[in-house]
């Protein structure tokens, strides 16, 4: 049993490290704050900030009452709702093909894990050029294979192909959750409800699928806090246009187009307050499952 003064040690061991992390975090946060209230225009030529002007509100006003600001949060929320339906569904099915005994287990486990090592430019690339391209994408030959004229993917169904290349390269971590959960499900409990006559879609619904519910719980709220704040993919294909713009994408571009520092950052603000709420509703909803 842990003593007052291993527990001391313990802490203060750990204390440069937790030091560290908090100013990793706080240091941008209130750098971000501090410039929301200010109109900074380094780009400019105000590259030491002495024509820092304080202006209040303004920025978060004018960020807000923008056109484009409430379709790119709901086109961020689509997004992200898109690529969690898509890689929980997805990856519930490949944990259980991939849990069945096969010869190659573990090189076909290896090759399903693989795209998530892939860099998000690098992936949103390959899909870009290699599958989605019109003219000789793999795609467009498949559908000139069968007779059908091929989909100009980026422009006729940008927003399903950007939900498409993210969940592609966040599936194999769903799967690699969802599968180690399945591994640790008692295999007696399966074995006596198909000795009692219980069909697979049964034993699945009633057995498999509340044994998985943590692990499903911890996929989409890791994958929620990453998938907000999307960006490379949507500016290597579609560079934000054809209703693809998220409300990171809007910042990068508000930035860019005003040239004002200040400005993009109230959208950040606006930012960390949308992923605060879509935390705190997951954590009521879905994060229950965690005290079970």
């Amino acid at each position: 049993m842990a003593t007052q003064h291993s527990r001391s040690a313990a802490r203060l061991m750990m204390a440069p490290a937790v030091i560290l992390l908090l100013g990793w975090m706080l240091v941008p946060l209130t750098m971000t704050l501090f410039f929301s209230f200010k109109k900074y225009l380094p780009l400019r030529g105000d590259s030491l900030g002495n024509g820092l002007e304080w202006v209040g509100f303004e920025n978060y006003v004018r960020f807000v009452s923008a056109s484009s600001f409430w379709p790119s949060v709901f086109t961020t929320l689509l997004i992200v709702g898109g690529v969690l339906v898509i890689t929980v569904v997805l990856g519930i099915l490949l944990a259980i093909l991939l849990d069945q005994p096969m010869w190659g287990q573990g090189i076909v486990r290896i090759l399903v894990i693989a795209p998530f090592f892939v860099m998000p430019t690098v992936s949103a690339l390959v899909w870009k050029n290699l599958f989605m391209d019109p003219v000789n994408g793999f795609l467009a030959h498949v559908f000139r294979f069968f007779g059908a004229t091929p989909v100009e993917w980026l422009s006729q169904a940008s927003l399903q192909s950007i939900i498409m290349i993210v969940s592609w390269q966040w599936l194999p971590f769903a799967t690699l959750i969802l599968l180690t959960a399945i591994q640790s499900l008692d295999s007696e409990q399966l074995e006596a409800a198909e000795m009692d006559g219980a069909p697979v879609t049964s034993r699945f619904v009633h057995i498999v699928l509340p044994h998985l519910a943590r692990a499903i719980t911890i996929v989409i709220l890791i994958q929620t806090i990453f998938l907000l704040s999307i960006f490379a993919e949507i500016f290597v294909t579609t560079g934000g246009a054809f209703g693809t713009r998220t409300l990171t994408y809007l910042i990068f571009q508000r930035v860019l187009e005003s040239q004002n520092v200040g400005l993009g950052s109230a959208g950040g603000v606006y930012a960390i307050i949308l992923a605060n709420i879509v935390a705190i509703f997951l954590m009521r909803i879905v994060g229950k499952n965690l005290d079970a």
